[in-house]
């Protein structure tokens, strides 16, 4: 039994038992769509990040010698003057207790609270920095800003340098499910900062860290769900009743699309899927992706009725005509969105996945859904006017006529776009992954601008040995990396152990300047540091800056903002210092920034081989069912050079490019193909049945082209609306997508067809 009569018989079945049909797939979407409720979101940044990530591991081994690294930082910035006034004081002073009040706060750091050393004889004596600031003198208030600016371990990160801003740090203890932790968490510190607003007119209060961060995570990924799937279904529905000239065409599409995002949406549930900002898309990608298969069955179908079909023989010949192409361009795109199974980065192998099932649901529907709820529809044939059909019948002797001015006129323009992808930086910057339109971007870029960096680097520095920690030859060594790292250009800040040795000494030789150094009896030093921490209060210790035996101590440098190349390239410079100088002292750094960091570059070799693959695939598919290794090659060019044209373009226009960047190829590659195999099948049918090259590409353009013209639209706008995330992968993968979906158009209308005119020499 031959192919076409096997799809004669199923499009007579479908059209047959069109009511079953109906009511078999809506019992089938409802069923999977009751998983819908079991979605989740999260706020946890960490989902970004493979569980066997080795930079996700060395900062939970950071954590678990150290403490949990989830943090809040607050900077209180008064209007006019210093922070060293009564007023901005107690200020500071009040929202320190109100921070210890806070969910799962397990310690506070603030300017008023550093537990500043002093001697008084013999004695040495801890005691807040500030206390009951409304009765300060001024000269109480000289004193405290002098301490405060030549203190190295809190100048630069508790106060800024200039002493206009103060700051406060909150470490919290989160429970294993941080979501609802991170949104008790955040509102308590918003309406703690509000109620500070209202009574302190005059200082304004900034809130950054990684545990707002985490809640800013979830509202990006709740606005997205929100409002991009809505306006991206208005869009495709507005496109389709204007292109395809038919409400009754179009509402059948718009029902296709419900079936196909509810079943996706559902099947998500079902096997709990937990959306976050980088994959909170999948609807949107669906929706975008599987309107092509539905534009190109109404199309085919209005233009049978056009002919005087009737409308069942117009949906039979619409099945036959559309279901080998569709099943490739299904086939090309499941292929492509799988591909991201490679990606270092959880979220991206669920939106390729995801998207993959929600492909495969689409080509489902529009050849057994789509075409029962046709039949039932009181279709009518479009008026035949001098529009679309006659524009491509026009725009195909045009292409045909200026071939070759065509073929070089593309070729130069590709090779000019391509000559900016070198221009690339593949890096990231997990600071403004938030465009400003969200208050925690905001409030990050003054903390970073006015008081301190939000990026850091960790290490780990080892002795060698229990209690070693006080050995004066380690504190010289440490006290040398930490010296190193503060001339660096790139830091903001160094937080060392031996900077507290070194005040001790100071304080335990009547404060005079000439002890502030490392201690030189590791005896005498070791006393020193039990005599200080049995004076610290509670809450105030140094246990998130010693490990339990003493044996090596914790050092926290703040960066600038920076990108992840930039932050990688920081920390392999003091790998080569300690290599140099201090072999054993540490490995590389750990902490979230650099985990960050990795990501992209990690993210970036791993979908090298998934997009190698998936590229090889798909260009044996086409050869295969083109049935001719020329044609076959031929069809790899507008399929390729597209991706390379937007990368460049984005070089000479922006110059970086992360995460979005790296799946980007994958993605848009198993998405334009699907032109190319329209376009090629119906170009091979017309040579088929003996037309030459040039009548073969005015034959495509005639049939074809208005569909293509029509699903490129609806996809480059259905991306073009992930412009508006708020999330940068979100929006820099929609432009970037938009860009190679627009140039395939014109490669396959402007590349594609002088090519084939140039090297298919076949008479027949």
């Amino acid at each position: 039994m031959t192919a076409l009569s096997l799809l004669d018989r199923f499009a007579d079945a479908i059209l047959r038992y069109r009511w079953p049909v109906l009511g078999l797939a809506g019992a089938v979407m409802l069923a999977v769509t009751a998983g819908a409720g079991f979605v989740g979101v999260t706020n946890d940044y960490r989902s970004l990040f493979d569980e066997d990530n080795p930079q996700l591991a060395a900062l939970n081994a950071l954590e678990d010698t150290y403490g949990p690294s989830n943090r809040a930082l607050i900077a209180i910035a008064p209007a006019n003057g210093p922070a060293f006034t009564r007023e901005t004081l107690a200020a500071v002073e009040e929202l320190t207790e109100a921070a210890w009040k806070a969910p799962y706060a397990i310690r506070v750091d603030s300017l008023t609270n550093y537990s500043h050393s002093r001697a008084d004889g013999d004695a040495l004596i801890v005691e807040p920095l500030v206390e009951g600031a409304g009765a300060l003198t001024d000269a109480d208030l000289e004193r405290i800003a002098k301490t405060a600016l030549n203190a190295v371990e809190i100048s630069g990160r508790l106060v800024s340098r200039d002493g206009k801003v103060a700051g406060l740090v909150i470490d919290f203890a989160l429970p294993d499910n941080p979501d609802a932790a991170v949104v008790e968490i955040t509102d308590y510190l918003n309406g703690t900062l509000d109620a500070a607003r209202a009574r302190d007119p005059g200082i304004a209060y900034y809130l950054t860290g990684d545990v707002p961060l985490n809640r800013a995570f979830a509202d990006a990924t709740r606005d997205d769900l929100e409002t991009l799937a809505p306006i991206v279904f208005a869009i495709i529905a507005v496109m389709a009743a204007v292109l395809l000239r038919s409400l009754l065409g179009t509402a059948a599409i718009v029902a296709v699309l419900m079936f196909v995002i509810n079943t996706t949406v559902g099947f998500a549930g079902w096997i709990g899927t937990v959306f976050n900002p980088a994959n909170s898309g999948v609807p949107i990608i669906v929706m975008t992706v599987a309107v092509a298969h539905s534009v190109h069955i109404v199309e085919t179908t209005l233009a049978g009725l056009s002919r005087g079909l009737d409308r069942n023989a117009a949906i039979a010949e619409s099945i036959r005509v559309n279901a080998w192409p569709v099943f490739l361009t299904s086939l090309t795109t499941i292929i492509g969105f799988l591909s991201l199974n490679a990606s270092d980065s959880p979220p991206f192998r669920v939106l390729g996945n995801l998207v993959a099932f929600g492909v495969f649901c689409a080509f489902v529907y529009s050849l057994t859904l789509l075409p029962a709820l046709l039949s039932t529809l009181p279709l009518r044939a479009r008026k035949v006017r001098g529009g679309e059909a006659g524009f491509f019948d026009r725009f195909g002797r045009f292409v045909v006529a200026r071939r070759t001015v065509l073929l070089w006129g593309s070729a130069v323009v590709a090779v000019v776009l391509v000559t900016g992808v070198p221009r690339l930086e593949l890096t990231d910057n997990w600071t403004k992954y938030l465009s400003e339109r969200y208050q925690f971007r905001q409030d990050s870029d003054f903390v970073i601008d006015n008081l301190t960096g939000i990026e850091t680097l960790e290490y780990s520095l080892k002795s060698g040995r229990e209690d070693g920690i006080t050995d004066p030859a380690y504190l010289r060594k440490v006290e040398a990396f930490a010296s190193w790292f503060r001339t660096q250009p790139e830091v903001s800040h160094v937080q060392a152990f031996p900077d507290i040795m070194k005040r001790l000494n100071k304080n335990m030789n009547g404060d005079d300047p000439g002890f502030y150094r490392v201690p030189e009896d590791p005896d005498l030093s070791a006393q020193y540091l039990l005599l200080y921490e049995l004076s610290l209060p509670f809450g105030r210790d140094l246990n998130n800056r010693i490990d339990v035996g003493k044996s090596a101590t914790r050092m926290t440098v703040v960066m600038r903002s920076l990108t992840s190349q930039a932050q990688r390239e920081l920390d392999a410079r003091a790998l080569a210092w300690i290599r140099a100088n201090a072999p054993g002292l540490a490995s590389e750094a750990s902490g979230v920034s650099i985990v960050f960091a990795h990501l992209s570059q990690r993210n970036i070799e791993s979908m090298l081989t998934g997009t190698i693959v998936a590229m090889a695939l798909i260009s044996l598919i086409l050869v295969f069912v083109l049935r001719s290794v020329r044609v076959g090659l031929i069809s790899l060019v507008p399929n390729f050079i597209p991706a390379a044209m937007s990368l460049g373009l984005w070089g000479y226009m922006v110059g970086r490019v992360g995460l979005a960047g790296s799946v980007m190829t994958a993605i848009a590659f198993g998405i334009v193909v699907d032109d190319t195999i329209h376009f090629l099948t119906k170009y091979l049918k017309a040579r088929g049945e003996g037309l030459t090259a040039p009548e073969a590409v005015r034959s495509a353009f005639r049939t074809v082209g208005h569909a293509l013209w029509t699903t490129t639209a609806m996809l480059a706008l259905g991306f073009l609306v992930f412009a508006s995330s708020g999330f940068e992968i979100s929006w820099a993968l929609g432009l970037l997508v938009t860009l190679t979906i627009s140039f395939a158009l014109l490669a396959d209308f402007l590349l594609l067809p002088p090519l084939l005119m140039a090297l298919d020499k076949r008479k027949r």
